[in-house]
């Protein structure tokens, strides 16, 4: 289907006009937006394919208000599986889909909440909004080649400031055809087809296992010199599987942390910090979360390679919305400070309201945070007192007591 006929389709004009950037309304002019120029370029370049796809035959990965999973089933796609790392993302698309004016219309999607080969099996279409980890979109387009149909196409698409040619080369190692298409809206699609036989064979990169060493893990966890930490990490979580420098000024405090019957690590990444509180106290209950799927799958992974894994349980959740009140001894905290491209403070802010309800009264948070971000006053606000543990020029650990 050209262009200008995807553009004109009644259904897809509807579906897309339904959207809203929930939870948000849309009403806020400096908000986010349902539908951005990406969403309707990869639905215009994957038109046609969508028109004739069967039952079985689409994939959506990274949507992110459901402007594609939800568009391509007003294209004609029989049925959509979906998976979108962000659990925000994913009870958006759900939460569009619940309010759709045509709810027959959108029936046929399918949500997975983790990136493996249900998702990309037999797949003839898949549509990705492109990740800026170059990691996250290998371990997808080694999906995509090796569970997809022989004639499966990626269409991956991001914004052109964003995009860099070493995606090419990603897509290229998998993918006998690589080719671009013209920039709209500052936004490009990349067209990856004809899967090479050496990625449909080949096995998974990811996830990745380390065995690490560094003296502040060794010593956190209490294990001798000669020990190890085992981190397993996938393609989208960050810092994969290393021990970042935040977590590391983090670590370098734990002499410091109290004794825990019961710990959580919000915000857990590949889980380093889960598994370390597990292996320093063993007695202690941790629970590990994120609102990743990357994330949470590595920290279960990581729990269970450390031999913990029957005391770390593993949540996927917005900032530990689902944590019990009043439940934890201790909290640490390594939160982000970028959303996207974009930096933001939300994601943090909201990890210390959460701290705030889960921690017993005298319980502790164990933060670290960019220096520059100068995060001690609201965590007096929204918790308790609050006193600077560690401090360089690029990093700031605090401790809070919760009131």
């Amino acid at each position: 289907m050209p262009e200008a006929d995807a553009a004109a389709s009644p259904a897809l004009a509807a579906a897309l006009a339904a959207l809203t950037p929930w939870p948000e309304d849309g009403s806020r002019a400096d908000g986010p937006v349902a539908v951005d120029a990406t969403d309707r370029l990869l639905l215009d370049e994957a038109a046609a394919l969508l028109a004739g796809a069967g039952p079985q035959d689409v994939a959506v990965i990274g949507d992110r208000f459901g402007a594609l999973s939800l568009g391509a089933l007003a294209l004609g796609a029989g049925r959509v599986r979906l998976h979108t790392d962000a659990v925000t993302a994913e009870r958006a698309v759900l939460a569009n889909q619940a309010a759709s004016p045509a709810p027959d219309a959108v029936g046929g999607l399918r949500v997975l909440d983790h990136l493996g080969p249900a998702l990309a099996q037999g797949a003839r279409v898949v549509l990705l909004q492109l990740p800026r980890s170059l990691s996250e979109l290998q371990e997808v387009a080694e999906l995509v080649a090796r569970e997809g149909a022989d004639g499966v196409t990626l269409l991956a698409g991001g914004r052109v400031k964003h995009m860099t040619h070493a995606m090419n080369d990603v897509l290229g190692a998998c993918f006998a055809h690589v080719r671009a298409t013209l920039a709209r809206g500052k936004s490009r699609v990349l067209v990856a087809s004809g899967p090479l036989p050496q990625a449909r064979s080949a096995p998974p990169s990811y996830p990745v296992t380390a065995r690490l060493r560094d003296a502040e893990l060794l010593a956190a966890a209490r294990l001798p010199a000669d020990g190890a930490v085992t981190v397993v990490a996938h393609g989208g979580v960050f810092a994969g599987a290393t021990l970042d420098l935040g977590t590391r000024a983090l670590l370098r405090t734990a002499g410091q942390w109290p004794a825990a019957a019961d710990a959580v690590d919000l915000g857990c990444g590949t889980g380093l910090l889960a598994a370390v509180l597990a292996l320093r106290d063993g007695g202690a209950r941790v629970v590990a979360t994120d609102r990743s799927a990357a994330a949470t799958t590595s920290a279960h992974a990581t729990a269970q390679a450390n031999g913990v894994g029957e005391r770390v349980a593993v949540l996927r959740d917005d900032a530990g919305a689902g944590l019990a009140d009043a439940s934890a001894d201790l909290v640490v905290c390594n939160p982000p400070f970028h959303d996207r491209a974009a930096l933001s403070t939300d994601a943090a802010h909201r990890m210390f309201a959460t701290a705030a309800r889960v921690l017993r009264p005298g319980g502790e948070l164990w933060c670290v945070y960019n220096s520059a971000l100068r995060h001690r006053g609201a965590l007096e606000r929204t918790i308790g007192p609050t006193t600077q543990a560690a401090r360089d020029p690029r990093f700031t650990v605090t401790r809070t007591v919760r009131r």
